[in-house]
């Protein structure tokens, strides 16, 4: 799917009004923050905060790393 929108002069910057149906996908609403991504193939729109996805990939690593003395501290 993909949809075309106008870009739109607002204040110093350009902006982008997104489609209702695309807000709905992202889950996102006036006032919530998306991110945009720079990838190989252009420019990703997302409401996941990127950096949060590496911290919890690093805790997961940990947690089954470490999961027996996690396990006794939590006793």
């Amino acid at each position: 799917m993909y949809k075309k929108v106008k870009l739109r002069k607002m204040g110093g910057s350009v902006g982008i009004t997104l489609p209702k149906e695309i807000a709905e996908k992202l889950r996102v609403a006036e006032g919530h923050e998306v991110y945009l991504v720079e990838t190989p193939d252009g420019v990703l729109v997302t409401s996941k905060d990127p950096k949060f996805e590496k911290v919890m990939e690093a805790y997961e690593r940990g947690a089954r790393k470490y999961k027996n003395a996690l396990r006794e501290l939590a006793e």
